[in-house]
């Protein structure tokens, strides 16, 4: 089972994540926070992962805080169910379209982690919600798992469809790149014998 749990205590978060990557994608999310919530969700769904997130942090301050920590949190997880990384298939892409927006995303589950986030936003805000967070959730979860993520929206104009964009594509691509794939027979995918380093 590539299951994980972790929780993350903090003076200015708690948060407790659980996620099962071969699971069908079940959510179960609550960080206090709308619109998160809803980005989480579809990361869940989209990626057949089931993720429960737990979050209760200092968002009388900002919200600052309880979205970093939960991708922190959401990529130590993901990076402790992964293992060795035995049999993934590693490498993977998505074009992802919601209406007028396009996202594409690669990544590689390579155990060495990097962002690039080439996405921009013409608002501050889409309801409470600050957009320059959805790159710091990106780099804590792509620092913390362990991946290297490439994030571009290459067009679009609303701001909601644009984020959505962003969480789905990395759903899809996710999914694709952990899933076991029968032909490597249990071997982690690198010719130096270990992900990550």
């Amino acid at each position: 089972m590539r299951t994980a749990s972790v929780s993350r205590d903090t003076k200015e978060t708690r948060i407790s994540v659980d996620i099962n990557l071969d699971g069908t994608g079940t959510y179960d999310v609550k960080t206090g926070i709308g619109f998160f919530d809803h980005m989480l969700e579809q990361l869940a769904r989209h990626s057949l992962i089931d993720i429960k997130v737990r979050a209760d942090g200092d968002t009388h301050i900002d919200f600052h805080h309880t979205v970093e920590d939960t991708g922190i949190a959401l990529g130590q997880a993901l990076s402790k169910a992964l293992g060795d990384m035995a049999g993934i298939t590693r490498y993977a892409d998505t074009h992802l379209a919601m209406d007028e927006a396009l996202t594409r995303c690669t990544l590689d589950v390579s155990g060495r982690p990097f962002l690039v986030w080439d996405v921009s936003f013409d608002r501050d805000k889409i309801g409470e919600f600050d957009t320059e967070l959805f790159e710091e959730f990106f780099r804590a979860f792509s620092m913390n798992a362990g991946i290297t993520l490439h994030i571009a929206n290459l067009y679009g104009s609303n701001c909601h469809h644009i984020a959505e964009t962003c969480f789905k594509a990395v759903a899809r691509t996710l999914r694709t790149a952990i899933e076991i794939d029968p032909r490597q027979a249990n071997r982690v995918p690198t010719t130096k014998g270990q992900l990550g380093g």
